[in-house]
């Protein structure tokens, strides 16, 4: 009698294993498909180290919606929101992730994103635009948030964002860029100056072999003339070396602000960073 109650034990186990088991999955998958939108919001922050936020996100990691903030980082005392909501959805395609934006205020029909993760590593694709065309246009105030100078400059204006074959790839803790980045800074103005426009500009981000993306500062039109170049690190650490001069005529009208946006040499205004 011991030996069959004994022989018995196991057969009566398995059962509460495989129910065990399947109660596992069945939470992971539940847990999954209905993860919360602040998953989306931390994943958000963490990429940008906190420089770009998702607050008030509803909804889910897979459809939700939330309002994107600018800050200066952690412990930072300063940001500012774009106006409206941001809304996106999250599904596969192919061994990736696809994430679909819009926004009525500041994205140009649909953004598209593939987002590819791996062993140690992430990978986000931009879509690339043709020859002046747009994925996202933002308020030049909203980059007050990013603390200073920015919040020093109080810029009105508009930023415009668009990307050819650019790729960010996350290894081992460190970004790295393969593509480019262009950002057009529209007819800028700001409070500190009694002129406006300033005049339009664009930064370009273009990634190098190194993994170091290369900075590039210049003046597409206006009285304030800007140029410069710089690097910026997989770590995030920027370096760069620019200078502001005024058109010819426009000295005096812009003395103050030469004065204000870097550490002034005669005529021109030399911007160091890092």
């Amino acid at each position: 009698m011991k030996t069959a109650k004994a022989s018995a034990l196991p057969s009566q186990r398995q059962p509460r294993r495989w129910a065990l088991t399947g109660g596992l999955v069945g939470s992971l998958l539940a847990l999954v498909l209905f993860a919360p939108a602040s998953w989306m919001a931390g994943l958000v922050a963490d990429a940008s180290e906190g420089h770009l936020l998702l607050t008030d996100a509803r909804g889910s990691i897979w459809s939700g919606s939330g309002v994107l903030v600018l800050s200066g980082g952690p412990g930072s005392r300063d940001a500012t929101a774009l106006p409206g909501r941001i809304d996106w959805t999250l599904g596969l395609k192919g061994l990736g992730l696809a994430l679909r934006a819009r926004q009525g205020c500041c994205i140009n029909g649909e953004l598209q994103m593939l987002v590819q993760p791996g062993f140690s590593r992430l990978s986000i694709s931009l879509p690339s635009q043709a020859p002046g065309e747009w994925m996202a246009r933002f308020p030049a105030a909203w980059l007050g948030g990013l603390g200073t100078p920015w919040n020093t400059m109080q810029l009105n204006g508009n930023v415009r964002l668009s990307a050819q074959d650019f790729k960010l790839e996350r290894v081992q803790g460190r970004w790295l860029q393969s593509g480019r980045l262009d950002l057009d800074l529209v007819n800028l103005s700001s409070r500190i100056s009694t002129l406006a426009p300033l005049g339009s500009y664009r930064l370009s981000l273009s990634g190098e072999q190194s993994g170091s993306s290369r900075l590039q500062l210049g003046t597409l039109d206006g009285a304030l003339l800007l140029n410069g170049q710089g690097t910026l690190g997989g770590g995030g650490k920027a370096r760069f070396l620019g200078e502001a001069t005024a058109a010819p005529g426009r000295e005096a009208a812009l003395n103050n602000l030469l004065n204000i946006i870097g550490r002034r040499q005669g005529a021109r205004s030399v911007i160091s960073i890092g």
